[in-house]
């Protein structure tokens, strides 16, 4: 992002980057965001979602002549073309010891996301983690350090001009980089103005300082900011903006074979966003890509808004003035991006629809309000504190045309109901359920509650009737006297299209009996349903290595790396932070000796066993095997003392030390017992760790769309569902709406209403 006031510059020629649509389709899905200014976006993706995140230009007057950007913003959508808006999550002006928050890259890896970031202009690098894109966000860099590059961090800019516009790249094999620069100076030209370094294992610390990054073969158009890595089908593609004095900034690109380079330049992937020969953007470009079920994307930013493209509502600026200067009130959108079969890109065709919606919208969930594919004549508040999770809330302004739509909605057999959790300070507030347009067809009306404040929330509820199959567009339609006096913070439905998850189930039908012996192929089948606390086991990649060494594929689908062996199957190529899980029958509570048949060529392979969730072992060492790399032969024993608890649990096992394999473990009833199914040889011990025995079942609660909320104990069902209700339980300030409690031990599923 270039903070220097060019915006002046721009009667220059124009790089192509046509905009593709209808121009007159009023209703076109770019930006993602009509109620923001937003800017400088970067991009992530894990199996369920795509994730954006950006900064803002929100807070800049009218009359700007330079930027003014505080903030973090975040988004996120199953199917691009509905997106969940999660405000502020982080904010410079409520973190101690940050000037500024400007353009950001973002990661995810095994659930856990990354976000760098530059201290204003180049006041250093900071390094932010959380366990969902809503944060909570906390400070990742180690050494007792707040900034990885630059400022008072671990390491120097290495004489990079401006130390700034970061980004972070997380390849295959977990290992983590992150890149920074641009400008130029004399010692760093901007044909070489960029640097990456390789993060450590723990991912807090550079290794080593910064190298330069080197493309060979750059036309005339220099590198100017926007550092960006991506990777795909093996090939490392950098990218990065030009510079605006050989005319509009384009997103260049090269490629290598070695994230650390060279790379040898091959094109430009996203030229000066334009319509008809007119400019959407201006004097920089900003960009983020990531791979997602199977499509590519490319996030950036422009001014649609700001100009009025395409009818767009040209929203006030922070200070209430209408009509903001273009070149400091950005706006983000996304489209699809495609390779040639040589591996090289196409240039990015822009459109006013932006992707086309890639899965259904399931409306059986409880959405945070801010969730839709468009919107019009709608304000919203960010309630940001540092060391919690982000919320943002929808102030519609409801006394003009005030709404949002939904894209592609499968109600399934029916929708009955609507839920919405609103304040509303005036008589008369409501939301309409339209289908079609904003004036089309009723389905419902929720009349809100009046609240003391716009703080203070209320269940709302209403029937709705007509909602079946798939809806193309959905609009929740906001009414009311008089502006801002209502604030929504979450909605969703309900219906006979609402299906319980169906929770994780033992292999074969029966539960493993401890005490006896645990095959660890055979973990548990995955339920059915969405939510990734449905899954059984966790893997690193799909691939099965297991068939790669002439074994069988014997768990289909799953990319457990399973081999088979003259003594049966072996799960193999065992890397920290995968899993596997058990639904185990323990017949009586007490002491119990476990034994774990194990091998591996690496002095620091490790595993750790768990029960719910509780941890009933040390991290237990892997003896490392005297022969043998791969389909090891030497299998070796280890022993730790556990105390289990009686009944049905969910036992997990978690690679902790990576490159292992593990045949079987068996547990044997007392403290210190003789192994009932002894390999012979040595037999390593663990430390014990000391696990309560309940007396209590064990109970789940998900939300309606699979994902587990919280576990707790009870002695049945109705006092489980009191407990719930009560809202004493950790996780019930999740739960909005309708949740459903499982039982362990029976299986049986209620739904139940959360009280707030």
């Amino acid at each position: 992002m270039d903070y220097r006031n060019v915006w002046n510059k721009f009667g220059l020629k124009k790089a192509a980057c046509l905009v593709a649509g209808l121009a007159a389709f009023g209703l076109a899905d770019n930006p993602i965001s009509t109620y923001h200014y937003l800017a400088d976006p970067g991009a992530a993706a894990d199996d369920d979602y795509f994730y954006i995140i950006t900064d803002s230009d929100d807070p800049a007057p009218a009359n700007a002549d330079g930027y003014k950007i505080y903030a973090l913003y975040a988004f996120r959508s199953r199917d691009m073309q509905n997106w969940t808006d999660y405000g502020i999550i982080y904010d410079a002006r409520k973190v101690s010891g940050i000037n500024d928050i400007w353009a950001s890259g973002i990661a995810v890896h095994n659930g856990t996301f990354y976000i760098v970031f530059p201290d204003g202009g180049g006041g250093g690098i900071g390094y932010i983690k959380a366990p969902a894109i809503e944060g909570p966000w906390s400070n990742a860099v180690g050494n007792g350090k707040t900034k990885l590059v630059g400022g008072s961090g671990i390491i120097g800019c290495d004489g990079v001009s401006w130390c700034f516009d970061p980004g972070i790249f997380i390849d295959d094999d977990g290992t983590t980089y992150v890149t920074w620069g641009g400008g130029e100076s004399t010692s760093r030209p901007n044909t070489d103005n960029f640097d990456i370094v390789k993060l450590n294992d723990a991912k807090n610390a550079p290794v080593g300082n910064g190298s330069h990054v080197k493309v060979n073969n750059l036309p005339k158009r220099k590198m100017l900011e926007a550092s960006y890595i991506h990777k795909h089908k093996g090939t490392y593609y950098f990218s990065y903006s030009t510079g605006w004095q050989d005319g509009a900034p384009t997103i260049d690109y090269g490629t290598s074979d070695n994230v650390m380079g060279p790379y040898t330049w091959k094109g430009t992937i996203l030229g000066d966003p334009s319509m008809n020969g007119r400019s959407i953007n201006g004097n920089n470009n900003h960009h983020g890509i990531a791979e997602f079920k199977g499509h590519s994307y490319v996030v950036y930013h422009d001014r649609r808004i700001a100009k009025g493209h395409n009818g767009l509502e040209v929203i006030p600026a922070d200070d209430g003035r209408a009509n903001p200067n273009e070149g400091y009130h950005r706006s983000v959108s996304v489209d699809e991006m495609f390779y040639n079969a040589d591996g090289t890109i196409k240039q990015v065709v822009c459109t006013n629809e932006g992707p086309e919606q890639i899965e259904n919208f399931d409306p059986y969930d409880w959405y945070p309000a801010l969730t839709s594919s468009k919107q019009k004549g709608v304000r919203s508040r960010s309630n940001f504190v540092q060391g919690k999770a982000a919320e943002h809330v929808l102030l519609p302004l409801s006394s003009k045309e005030s709404w949002l739509r939904v894209s592609g909605v499968d109600f399934g057999t029916a929708a009955t109901g609507f839920t919405v959790e609103a304040a509303s300070v005036a008589e008369g507030n409501k939301i309409e359920i339209r289908t079609g347009s904003a004036t089309g067809t009723l389905a419902g009306t929720c009349n809100l509650k009046t609240t003391s404040n716009k703080n203070t929330y209320a269940m709302n509820e209403c029937e709705v009737e007509g909602l079946k199959g798939i809806v193309k567009q959905l609009f929740l339609v906001f009414k009311g006297n008089q502006d801002s006096t209502m604030a929504i913070k979450a909605w969703g439905f309900e219906g006979s299209g609402t299906t319980p998850p169906t929770p994780q189930s033992p292999f074969g039908g029966t539960a493993w009996a401890i005490p006896g012996k645990i095959e660890m192929e055979n973990f548990d089948e995955p339920g059915v349903g969405r939510g990734s606390d449905l899954k059984s086991y966790s893997d690193n990649d799909a691939e099965d290595h297991g068939v790669d060494n002439g074994g069988t594929s014997y768990r289909e689908g799953t990319g457990v790396d399973i081999y088979k062996k003259a003594t049966g199957y072996v799960v193999g190529y065992n890397q920290a932070g995968e899993w596997l899980e058990y639904t185990v029958n323990v017949k009586e509570a007490g002491d119990y000796t476990m034994y774990a048949a194990v091998a591996s060529a690496n002095a620091t392979s490790s595993f750790q066993l768990s029960i719910d969730g509780d941890n009933i072992t040390e991290e237990i060492s892997v003896p490392q095997a005297s022969s043998g790399e791969d389909n090891y032969d030497d299998y070796n024993k280890v022993k730790a003392n556990v105390k289990l608890p009686a009944g049905e649990h969910i036992l997990r096992f978690t690679v902790t030390g990576d490159w292992m394999d593990i045949d079987y473990i068996n547990f044997v009833a007392g403290k210190d017992a003789v192994d009932s199914d002894p390999l012979g040889g040595t037999t390593a011990i663990a430390a014990d760790v000391k696990l309560g025995v309940p007396t209590v079942t064990k109970f789940d609660v998900f939300s309606l769309n699979g994902k587990k909320i919280a576990s707790f104990v009870a002695h049945n069902m109705a006092e489980a569902t009191k407990i719930w209700q009560s809202g004493s339980v950790k996780g019930t300030e999740k739960a909005e709406g309708i949740c459903l409690i499982r039982s362990r031990s029976t299986g049986a599923v209620a739904k139940v209403r959360s009280i707030r």
